[in-house]
């Protein structure tokens, strides 16, 4: 792609595709968009387009009625696509799994040529997994926020419609007031619950308070969880009293002339929005990829009126937050929704908060292994000289703390000869969460360096697998969970290359292991760990060159299904 088109950018908290030039791509490719309104035409060119189920019947009128014109030498097939099942799709095909969603999904408009999901933030999560994923973005083509929806009777307890509730003060109401009955949509397979969560957790802040805060309101969101919007809205007056969703569903909820309407809360600051984004696929052929981007220019054209009207009979304001004639505003609803401030590392702030998600929601089994080789005893500038070791045990009460009673952990700790020439000890069996969170803390407090210890990580790392193995569980995610800050040192202990083949020999598909490497530190050798955690069939490796970031690490991994 030439340099005028700018591939997704991960640049903000609120992911709203950046506004960026319509010229056409070239590289072989025709020249524009006047290419495809000539008297003549050569060739008709056709294209795919896959766009989210609320804005594909708008992008439809819009490309029929260009394809009819004489002399537009493209037809456009516009498909109604469920973003979750396309995302599915198309992060299978670069090796992507992503967390919620399943590799299973069904394939409608994998093969697209262009891509309107109903947020930036798919784009992103594919992108953060599979660098090879970079989809040229051609800005957003229309917007909806993200807004709190409430029945209308007890609206007024928000001071609806006058006033815009704080985020901070909704997000501690959520967290401790039960009689809410807050819900959401599963963030991990739906756009408008990612949404949610991400001003959630904005509004929550950071540091231990910011972090306690987080938890509890995921977890109450997580008590009336549905995995499509259709169940969240019919649970609106019954099980659920709030619940993150989008302008646009509340427009249309209303629309049906339920018993009880829905009203919207706008956050103050502004939440996150849907912003709709047009982008062309990889690899598209050049001539495609040309007539999709024309499809683009007509679609923002400000000569034609249709595409701002269709939007408006769909809910939808345009791209830059204002809404046509014929906009359905809810009561309280501002004029104009720009979008709001960009922060950056979106992609990294989302990973994490669907770790956190998932481990909240999603029961597990999980054996935690800790390095305690000698060199923990290095300190942490970044942590306020808190040793490895220590860092890492806060971390692992951090990690326990998110997770609920349908977690199953246990604790080793590992350098060299810890029992004989063994170079693990265990701590604490795999046990349950629930009735033994005392026992799983006073393991975390042996988390002590060894003085001279070395680093026998090859050998523990195959006999931790064999021990999940041994306990395998259907019906919940199964993991190895190895904290080390350095290569292998074990003479006399297995070689990569005999780990490899052993990991490979024993990894059974029909009980899948997921075998995670935290690597901190400059120390680690990267490869051969990468070879590790492939011999084991799922999983992966992450490295914090900063050791204090450790945690962070931790959140992302359990989020990523790359490869699995």
């Amino acid at each position: 792609m030439p340099g005028r088109h700018r591939h997704l950018q991960r640049t903000g908290l609120v992911v709203t595709a950046a506004a960026l030039s319509l010229a056409v791509v070239t590289g072989g490719s025709w020249a524009g968009y006047h290419e495809f309104a000539g008297k003549d035409c050569a060739d008709t060119v056709t294209i795919k387009v896959a766009a989210a189920t609320e804005i594909a019947p708008a992008v439809r009128t819009v490309a029929d009625a260009w394809s009819a014109r004489e002399g537009t030498c493209v037809t456009v097939t516009v498909t109604a696509a469920d973003p979750a099942t396309t995302a599915a799709a198309v992060g299978g095909r670069h090796g992507v799994n992503l967390e919620g969603v399943g590799a299973k999904e069904q394939q409608t408009a994998a093969d697209a040529d262009a891509w309107i999901p109903d947020s930036s933030t798919w784009l992103l999560r594919i992108a953060s997994e599979a660098p090879g994923f970079q989809p040229a973005v051609l800005g957003s083509i229309a917007e909806s926020p993200i807004v709190l929806a409430v029945p209308q009777p007890s609206a007024a307890g928000f001071g609806w419609p006058a006033t815009a509730p704080k985020m901070t003060d909704l997000a501690k109401k959520v967290a401790t007031d039960k009689t809410l009955r807050a819900g959401t949509v599963d963030p991990a397979r739906d756009a408008t619950g990612l949404g949610g969560l991400l001003a959630f957790a904005a509004a929550a802040g950071t540091g231990t308070a910011g972090g306690a805060l987080r938890v509890g309101v995921m977890r109450a969101l997580s008590a009336n969880s549905s995995s499509i919007r259709g169940d969240m809205l019919q649970k609106f007056g019954t099980t659920v009293g709030i619940a993150p969703l989008s302008e646009a569903d509340v427009i249309a909820y209303n629309a049906g002339r339920p018993d009880t309407e829905l009203a919207a809360l706008y956050p103050n600051p502004a939440s996150v929005v849907l912003d709709y984004p047009f982008a062309v696929m990889p690899g598209v052929d050049p001539q495609k990829a040309a007539a999709a981007t024309a499809l683009r220019q007509v679609l923002s054209s400000s000569a034609s009126t249709t595409f701002p009207a269709e939007l408006a009979k769909a809910g939808l304001r345009g791209p830059d937050g204002a809404a046509a004639a014929g906009f359905l505003k809810p009561e309280g609803a501002p004029t104009t929704v720009p979008p709001p401030p960009a922060t950056k590392n979106a992609g990294t702030t989302i990973s994490q908060l669907l770790g956190s998600w998932t481990a909240i929601t999603q029961p597990g089994r999980m054996l935690a292994v800790f390095d305690v080789s000698g060199s923990m005893k290095a300190k942490v500038p970044t942590a306020g000289g808190l040793t490895r070791a220590q860092v890492t045990q806060g971390v692992a009460r951090q990690g326990l703390a998110l997770l609920d009673d349908r977690w199953s952990v246990g604790n080793w700790t590992f350098s060299t000869n810890m029992s004989g020439t063994r170079p693990w000890v265990e701590n604490l069996p795999i046990l349950s969460c629930a009735g033994h969170r005392t026992e799983m803390d006073q393991a975390i407090n042996k988390i002590v360096p060894k003085d001279g210890g070395d680093t026998g990580l090859y050998d523990t790392a195959l006999a931790a697998y064999q021990r999940v193995q041994e306990g395998w569980q259907p019906g919940v995610s199964n993991s190895v969970v190895i904290y080390t800050d350095g290569d292998n040192d074990n003479p006399g202990g297995l070689t990569i290359d005999e780990t490899v083949t052993k990991l490979t020999k024993i990894r059974d598909p029909r009980r899948p292991i997921r075998l995670i490497i935290i690597g901190m530190g400059t120390a680690i050798h990267r490869e051969r760990l990468e070879a590790i955690t492939r011999a084991a069939g799922s999983g992966g490796v992450y490295i914090a060159t900063d050791p204090a970031k450790i945690g962070e690490i931790f959140l992302e991994a359990i989020a990523s299904r790359k490869g699995a």
